[in-house]
């Protein structure tokens, strides 16, 4: 195990802690240990310029409509980037994955689940990961890369790696306790929230996590009434396979 001599952090159960050095990779780490440690399994790797996690879950219904974790997992992000947002720097998510402070990319999220899982019934596992950007690494004054941020630029003076994980996995938990509680509208609610606004279009999210966007009436509000007709469909399995805020090359978000 390549653990670190940092403090333990503080998680709520069922989660168990497991840190990496900053050499580690929590994504590829937990899709490992996924099928012998289970659900509760959190992997934290302790860098200084990045906030990266990736927890493992244990889902009761098929992979088509399990993988819709991926959005209860960014909306418990966007939460706990937003407890420590200032006011003037909205959080907004680019679909299905990726995470913007005042429109500059700070980093995302994404899914895993077993090679060759059959869609209609439940997978052995999932992983969500995410990763952030705390610390800009890069040489430049801030504002030289205007499409890519670090939360230091943004204002989030006072929330590091560690603290971010922490607020994440209990409002994971209670995205989590809606879902199997209310259904997973309350996710939707959520998520969909902070999706970055295009003009005239109504979005929701169908039973498989793809994305459907529909022309908004302004005369007729009630837009879920209105069919098929110009309906867009997103598939959200295509777009988990290539991450959009993720550099191929560098392991990190985009810049």
């Amino acid at each position: 195990m390549h653990s670190s001599s940092k403090p333990a952090l503080d998680l709520p159960p069922p989660f168990r802690l497991v840190t990496l050095r900053e050499v580690g990779d929590a994504f590829a780490h937990a899709i490992r240990v996924a099928p012998e440690e289970g659900a509760g399994t959190l992997v934290h790797v302790g860098r200084f310029d990045l906030a990266e996690l990736a927890v493992v879950l244990e889902p009761d219904e098929p992979l088509r409509s399990a993988r819709r974790a991926v959005y209860a997992g960014l909306a418990a992000l966007g939460d706990a980037l937003a407890a420590h947002a200032p006011p003037e720097r909205p959080l907004t998510f680019d679909w299905p994955d990726g995470v913007r402070i005042d429109g500059a990319l700070v980093g995302g999220g994404r899914l895993g689940w077993p090679r060759g899982a059959n869609e209609d019934e439940p997978p052995d596992w999932l992983v969500f990961a995410a990763m952030i950007r705390t610390v800009a690494m890069g040489e430049g004054e801030p504002g030289v890369r205007p499409l890519s941020s670090a939360l230091d630029e943004e204002g989030f003076d006072d929330l590091d790696s560690g603290r971010l994980v922490e607020r994440f996995s209990r409002h994971f938990m209670a995205a989590l306790d809606a879902w199997q509680a209310q259904g997973f509208d309350e996710v939707a609610k959520s998520y969909l929230a902070r999706l970055a606004p295009a003009r005239g279009v109504y979005s929701e999210i169908a039973e498989n996590g793809d994305l459907l966007v529909r022309p908004m009436n302004v005369k007729n509000m009630n837009v879920k009434n209105m069919g098929g007709k110009n309906l867009e469909r997103r598939s959200l399995l295509a777009a988990l396979c290539r991450p959009s805020w993720l550099d191929p090359e560098t392991g990190g978000p985009r810049v």
